[in-house]
């Protein structure tokens, strides 16, 4: 590529990023004069592209919608951004597009990528799993912080080819330390990237938060995976066991798959239901106070294992509902 026409390029790549962009700051990221930024330009123009030219003292150039999609400069994360963005709609079936849609728009960007880029891309679609779309969350919760686009590509690299993985780690309580893991799944779940696998240090199974971890590297040598639970199955049990401020115990007449729309996979566990039709479940959660709504929605027969503050809880809104079907309320 000759540099004139690398430069052009650029310049569509700086007006794609929005707003309105002065003559003399084009002119100083291309490294030449007013005038050339002006040329260049001109051949945006013969192209087709709808650049418009904005006068007054804030004036300047800005890409202005057209009337076909003109051609996208993107990053190397920009670009895994999009196409990861559609592999996980279509896989959650959230695309509105058809499949076919999809997937030539992903083919034609996958084209263009680096090799090396294209080829971790692929790896980490192999190596990642994606848990059901999970129930609506009990209580308002910090919104999941993006992993950094290189550690994601690395630990997946090390998933899908069964390597040792090393990395820096920061638990909830603020400690920070090395880990040395077997990484045996790499899973998706409500929005938060969640990595399974053995502590070797720990000599025990782990689940790590992406978000945490940093300057992941492989270490020498492969491994084979341990028999049991597939990765999502492992992420939610993991999920529902971490300890919690209550520790929930419940009886409820009602079968698993009502349990599930009712209660979130990462925080309940359950058993049965027996001959009865009566199933144990067990939450380990941070508050109490969303559940009594949950049981009252669930309209099912149920018992209070334990605590006793949810009985409170329950026996409080029993008797709002009574008392404004009643009419008393004032």
């Amino acid at each position: 590529m000759t540099r004139p026409l690398a430069r052009v390029l650029t310049l569509l790549e700086l007006l794609q990023s929005g707003g309105v962009r002065p003559v003399a700051e084009l002119a100083e990221r291309l490294e030449v004069d007013e005038r050339t930024v002006r040329r260049y330009v001109a051949q945006l123009v013969d192209l087709d592209l709808p650049v418009e030219s904005v006068r007054g003292r804030y004036g300047g150039y800005r890409l202005a919608p057209g009337h076909r999609l003109p051609p996208l400069m993107l990053t190397d994360e920009e670009a895994l951004a999009v196409l990861f963005g559609l592999a996980a709609a279509e896989r959650a079936g959230l695309s509105a597009a058809p499949a076919a849609a999809s997937g030539t728009a992903a083919a034609k960007i996958r084209r263009v990528l680096p090799h090396r880029l294209a080829h971790r891309l692929d790896t980490l679609r192999e190596a990642l799993a994606f848990t059901a779309a999970p129930a609506p969350a009990p209580s308002a919760a910090p919104a999941p912080t993006a992993p950094d686009p290189e550690a994601l590509l690395t630990v997946a690299d090390a998933v899908r080819h069964r390597r040792p993985l090393a990395f820096r780690y920061t638990s909830a309580d603020g400690r920070s330390g090395e880990r040395s893991v077997l990484p045996h799944g790499l899973v998706l779940h409500a929005g938060r990237w969640y990595l399974t696998g053995r502590d070797t240090g720990a000599r025990a199974e782990r689940l790590f938060r992406l978000d945490r971890l940093a300057a992941p590297r492989p270490l020498p040598g492969t491994f084979t995976p341990p028999p049991g639970p597939d990765p999502t199955d492992r992420v939610l049990h993991a999920l529902a066991t971490a300890p919690h401020r209550h520790h929930v115990r419940l009886r409820i007449r009602a079968d698993a798959d009502r349990l599930r729309a009712h209660f979130p996979a990462e925080l309940a566990l359950s058993e049965g239901p027996d001959a009865d039709g009566w199933s144990d479940v067990e939450l380990r959660v941070a508050e109490l106070d969303w559940l009594p709504g949950v049981l009252a929605a669930l309209d099912r027969p149920f018992t209070i294992v334990g605590p006793a503050e949810l009985r409170t809880l329950v026996t409080a809104l029993a008797e709002r509902l009574a008392e404004s079907a009643r009419g008393d309320g004032s």
